[in-house]
Formats: structure tokens, sequence, C-alpha cells
């Protein structure tokens, strides 16, 4: 089967950082359709996953706005569609309204089987400036989830499960504690006990990055809006990433303006190449 992601699209004003111009924010919509488009005419997913961040946060009024904006988008996909709570998302949109703009009922983790695949999302919490908590109910949860699933298993959080380094990182570097899931050992070690999940996608670092812990690779997506220049006018990396699961490998192919192919045996990792290597 065949999955796409997006993450990090920041519906709203262009975003700056330490006086520069880092989120193309204001080009959301364009860069979204342009996706849309993509998926519909070539790629032709059996389902699109969005990693979390639809919007930059302002108020809980032009939040509900920019989330609808960002749906309104995305109904144009012919493929179904699985949500990822990101911490922009949830600043002034509490969980119950999250859910209500997804037409999702119940808690923001949850376990849907597509193609052959059992997805299973988490919902991180981040407390602003302190730190980014999965609770241990969840990863009960999600144990028992995998133990109950008869399919393989990808699973989908906004923030890294994985050790990364951040060191040139722009928005994490200096702040860690805000990137990286402050359980995520024991995360990892749900995931490694159930001997099923096939890989671990994730946004909000900005950055494309892999690792391979205990043979399950842990994948962080690109920001679709992020500017890979160091300010204005920018230019977008238009990350996305398309994934083709076979009866013995997962194929990641991370599209946009830093390309790059990579390709898991199950249980073990095959190698990583760069596009054109």
């Amino acid at each position: 089967m065949r999955f796409a992601l997006v993450t990090d699209v920041h519906f709203g004003p262009a975003a700056y950082f330490e006086g520069r111009l880092r989120k193309l924010s204001h080009e959301a919509g364009r860069l979204l359709g342009g996706f849309v488009e993509r998926m519909n005419q070539s790629v032709r997913p059996d389902l699109v996953v969005n990693l979390g961040d639809a919007i930059e946060d302002e108020s809980t009024a032009a939040d509900r706005d920019r989330y609808t904006e960002f749906l309104s988008v995305l109904s144009r996909l012919q493929a179904p569609l699985l949500h990822v709570a990101g911490n922009h998302d949830s600043v002034h949109l509490d969980d119950a309204a999250l859910g209500a703009l997804w037409q999702h009922q119940g808690p923001l983790y949850y376990s849907r089987d597509v193609g052959g695949v059992h997805f299973v999302v988490l919902r991180t919490e981040e407390t602003k400036d302190v730190a980014v908590h999965l609770a241990a109910e969840q990863i009960d949860w999600l144990a028992a989830d995998l133990a109950g699933a008869a399919l393989p298993a990808i699973v989908l959080t906004h923030h890294p499960a994985s050790d990364q380094s951040l060191e040139g990182n722009r928005w994490f570097e200096k702040a860690p504690h805000i990137c990286r899931i402050a359980e995520r050992k024991e995360l990892r070690a749900a995931i490694a006990a159930s001997g099923k999940v096939l890989g671990v996608f994730n946004g909000h670092a900005h950055w494309n990055h892999v690792d391979v812990i205990a043979g399950i690779p842990y994948i962080t997506l690109q920001s679709l809006v992020e500017n890979l220049d160091e300010d204005a006018p920018g230019r977008a990396a238009a990350a996305y990433a398309v994934c083709d699961v076979d009866d013995r490998n997962l194929h990641v192919h991370i599209g946009g303006e830093h390309e790059l192919r990579l390709e898991f045996q199950r249980g073990r990792p095959a190698g990583a190449r760069s596009a054109g290597d």
C-alpha cells in the first residue's frame, strides 16, 4: 500500500524567528494546494497523513478559521485522511475543538487499519517552553493496541521519539526540551517490544532526519513551509513524503527541495540513499 505525509503547514502570517523570515506560512495555501494536486494526479496514495501544526497560533477564532481553511484545501484529496495534533494546533484549540474539526470522536490518540497496515496516531502534549510529554497511560494504550493488531504497524506522532542530535537546528539547538518527547525511551521500548512496527514518523523539528533504533526507522519530516534561505524573500522546503509498503520493505521518498530516498527491510535497515546516488 502507499501512504503520503505532510507536516507543519502553519496556515497563518509569515513567521519570523530571531528577526529573520523562517516560515513561509503566508504561502501555506498555495503550497498545500500543490501537494494535493500532486497526490491526486500522480502519487495516488491509499492514505494521507497530516502530522500536525496545521496552523500558526494566534487566537481561538483565528485558529479555528485557519484550521478550517487548511481542511478545505485537504478536502480536495482523493484519499482518506488521518490527523495528528501539533503543539501550535493546541494553543487555543482544545482536544474537543480539534476533534470536531477532524469529525473525530474520542481521544486524539487512536488507530486505524488502512490497506493492510495498522496506523497508530499518538497525541503528544507540549507545555510551552518547558517540555513535551506523552502520558504513561497512552504508552500503555499503545502497547495494548499493538499487541492486538493483526497487521504491520506505522506509528505517527508530532514530536520526535528518537534521541536525534539537534546541533545546527535553527529552532531547537538551544531548546531540545521542547523538541523531543521526554518519555521517548519508554515509548520506543513499547514500540520495539511489539515486533510489529515498520516505522515511526513525526514532524515538528523542521528538517529531514532519520535514526534507526532497534531495527526500526524513526523518520522526521521537514515542514512544508520552512524557509531554506536565511531570510526574505525565501524559498519553501515544499516537503512531503510518499511511502510504499510491500511484503518485505518500507520505501520512503521525501520530496521537495531536499529530496531523499530511503529503503528499510522489515526488521532491519536495508540502507539509505539520497536521490541521485
